[in-house]
C-alpha cells in the first residue's frame, strides 16, 4: 500500500531548506526508497511549509528513515526550523489522478460511435494540436472538431492504451489503434481493409484542468503502408 509522510515545519530560512532538500536528494541517490517529494509554501505566511513524501509501502519509508543521510539531513533540517517539525503517518486509501482519467475520456469519445461529442468539457476553446501528417498546427475547439471527423469519417476505430505517463501539467497516453477503413482518407479511396497503428499523444492541462494543447506522433508511414499507398513505389 502507497504511504505518504507529511512534513509541517516553520522557518524563515527558505533558501537554506531548500538547499538542504537539494543534499538530501544528491546524497541519498540510489539508496532512497522515496518516489514522489513535493514542498508547499503557505501563501498566507511564507514561513509556513509543508513537505509531502510518497513511498511505495511503510516498510520503504522506515528503510528510507533509517539511512544515515535521512538522519543527518533531518537534524540540520530542525536546526533550520523556527519549532519542531510535525510528521504525519498516512496509508493512501484513494489515489485519483484526474488528468489521466481525462485522457482516457478524451481517447473514448473520439473513438465513440454516433455523433461526435463536442469535447468542450474536455478541450479549451483555443486548443492547439499539432500533428506531423498536418502542414500546419490545429487551433481552436471547432478545427480541432472538423479535424477529428476527418478520421471518423474515413475509419471505425478504437484505441487502446498502453500507457500512461502524468508528469506535472503533462499526460502522455502511448497506445494502439485499430481501425476499418470505411471512406476516403487523405486522397485514398475506401479499401475496406482493416490496419492498425502505434502512437503516442501529450496532452497538456491549462489551469482550469481541460485539455489546452496537444502534441499528436503515429506511424504514418506503416498505416499508408497497409492502405496500399505505397504499393507503385515498392514495385
Amino acid at each position: 500500500m502507497t504511504f505518504v509522510q507529511l512534513i509541517e515545519c516553520r522557518t524563515s530560512r527558505f533558501d537554506e531548506m531548500n538547499r538542504l532538500l537539494d543534499r538530501w536528494v544528491e546524497q541519498t541517490k540510489g539508496k532512497r526508497t522515496a518516489t514522489h517529494d513535493l514542498v508547499g509554501r503557505d501563501r498566507s505566511d511564507g514561513s509556513h511549509l509543508i513537505e509531502i513524501v510518497e513511498f511505495p509501502s511503510y516498510e520503504e519509508a522506515m528503510r528510507n528513515s533509517n539511512l544515515p543521510e535521512t538522519d543527518r539531513i533531518f537534524r540540520q533540517m530542525v536546526a533550520l526550523c523556527d519549532e519542531m517539525p510535525t510528521f504525519m503517518d498516512l496509508d493512501v486509501v484513494r489515489d485519483e489522478q484526474l488528468s489521466v482519467d481525462m485522457v482516457r475520456r478524451f481517447l473514448d469519445a473520439l473513438a465513440a460511435p454516433g455523433e461526435l461529442a463536442p469535447l468542450n468539457d474536455l478541450l479549451q476553446e483555443d486548443i492547439h494540436s499539432h500533428d506531423p501528417m498536418n502542414p500546419q498546427d490545429t487551433i481552436g475547439l471547432d478545427a480541432a472538431r472538423s479535424e477529428f471527423r476527418m478520421w471518423r469519417d474515413a475509419f471505425d476505430f478504437s484505441f487502446t492504451v498502453d500507457d500512461l505517463i502524468a508528469q506535472g501539467d503533462r499526460v502522455c497516453a502511448r497506445w494502439t489503434w485499430t481501425a476499418v477503413q470505411k471512406g476516403e482518407f487523405l486522397g485514398l479511396p475506401n479499401t475496406g481493409r482493416q490496419v492498425a497503428m502505434t502512437g503516442t499523444t501529450i496532452c497538456r492541462f491549462g489551469d482550469d484542468g481541460k485539455i489546452a494543447e496537444l502534441w499528436w506522433h503515429e506511424d504514418q508511414l506503416g498505416l499508408m503502408q497497409q492502405l496500399g499507398a505505397l504499393d507503385a513505389l515498392e514495385r
